[in-house]
């Protein structure tokens, strides 16, 4: 037991949540692309940029979609403007966490959630986590600890030491792209009374400085409804992508280089993640383009929906259940990745049972640096798991109930 816990306290999961590690067992690998894989380009592979993968265009309002019968929307904005900065004074990203109340004087079913980016120059993704009644208290603490408005929450929100990777707080996210995330009929997220709402902003300094009173808004439908409990579970992966040749001797192509830097930018909770994942995943830091994770299941579920998150130097995601079996099956395969279009996808319900496999594997380049504008002047660097908008991530998400 004093291992596991040795163990858990060293995870975190930069941009979501730290990871619990109890939940799945996992088993990591890193895959070249043949022996060109770290130096190829655009010319070398025939492979076009994607449409939109441009870095960070303002984002537009998502659309709403129709309420249903019974439901009802509930905007939730920011009391007071806030100017993001870089809370470490390096770097060029903010997070910053701000608790909102949705007043709910009964439980309520959240079907579907939206942001409206308040200044969608900065605005780079959003996420939105419940609060339960037990634990306002503790947020309620967290924010005053700050001057201004929210709080700073590289990492994960703050508020739990552990979070449950196959059950995340995670209530919606939205990134550009975005349109309003509506769950299918008989599904739901169960908000109980007295819940609050953390809305977790990633401000991208490249665009600026400027004030911004984001807004979440949460359709909800009455609680005393029979709808299903939908579950998020993240699927993260290492990063761990190499220079190429020509700038093999810059001063950050050195992994222990790169994971100081971050540290520098992102302190200790934001920083943890590269190394910390292979405690989830498995394996030892193998330089590569193509990473992957698997993932053993314990509990019997079903996927409703699936979504990736990756940035700018992001090409390729997939997710994979019971990969290399017969009864493989792919789940989530996005062949050019486009940051602008980060929305989940529904699909036909997957059923997976104790023991089965499920793999998230990614794909990033170094030659798009040379294509989008937000690395104009930014030589090749070794990238990790980072938080910053020219740093990365492989990510998974899967909606899922349980019996």
């Amino acid at each position: 037991m004093s291992e596991l816990r040795a163990r858990r306290g060293l995870v975190a999961l930069a941009a979501t949540a730290t990871l619990v590690l109890s939940a799945c067992g996992g088993t990591g690998a890193s895959r070249e692309d043949g022996p060109t894989a770290a130096t190829q380009s655009p010319s070398e592979t025939a492979e076009p940029v994607a449409t939109g993968h441009d870095g960070h265009e303002a984002a537009e309002p998502a659309k709403e979609v129709p309420l249903r019968k019974g439901e009802r929307r509930a905007t939730l904005t920011m009391p007071e403007a806030y100017s993001p900065s870089a809370p470490f004074g390096a770097g060029t990203d903010d997070y910053r966490c701000f608790l909102l109340d949705p007043a709910l004087a009964e439980d309520e079913w959240l079907t579907g959630t939206t942001v409206q980016p308040g200044n969608p120059e900065v605005v780079h993704h959003v996420i939105l986590f419940q609060v339960p009644p037990e634990q306002v208290e503790t947020a309620e603490a967290k924010d005053a600890e700050e001057d201004g408005e929210g709080w700073t929450c590289f990492g994960g929100t703050g508020l739990d030491e552990f979070q449950d990777v196959d059950d995340a707080p995670w209530i919606g996210a939205w990134a550009p792209g975005g349109t309003e995330s509506v769950r299918r009929p008989g599904l739901g997220v169960k908000l109980r009374a007295g819940s609050r709402i953390i809305m977790q902003v990633h401000y991208n300094l490249l665009a600026g400085t400027a004030p911004d009173t984001s807004a979440a808004q949460l359709r909800l439908a009455p609680g005393d409804r029979e709808l299903q409990q939908l579950h998020t579970m993240l699927l993260p992966a290492p990063v761990e992508l190499p220079c190429r040749a020509k700038h093999a001797d810059g001063p950050l192509c050195d992994r222990d280089a790169a994971m100081f830097d971050v540290l520098d930018r992102f302190g200790p909770e934001g920083s943890r993640t590269a190394n910390a994942l292979y405690l989830l995943c498995g394996g030892e830091p193998r330089a590569g383009q193509v990473q992957s994770c698997t993932r053993t299941i314990r509990e019997p579920m079903t996927i409703h929906a699936t979504g990736g998150h990756m940035h700018l130097l992001g090409r390729q995601i997939r997710i994979e259940t019971n990969p290399g079996t017969p009864e493989a099956e792919t789940v989530l395969d996005i062949p050019v990745w486009d940051f602008d279009d980060q929305g989940a996808r529904d699909i036909d319900p997957v059923t997976l049972q104790p023991g089965d496999t499920v793999e998230v594997t990614c794909k990033h380049v170094q030659w798009l640096r040379d294509q989008l504008p937000s690395f104009e002047g930014q030589p090749d660097r070794y990238v990790v798991w980072g938080e910053g908008t020219t740093d990365e991530m492989c990510l998974g998400m899967l909606q899922v109930t349980r019996p």
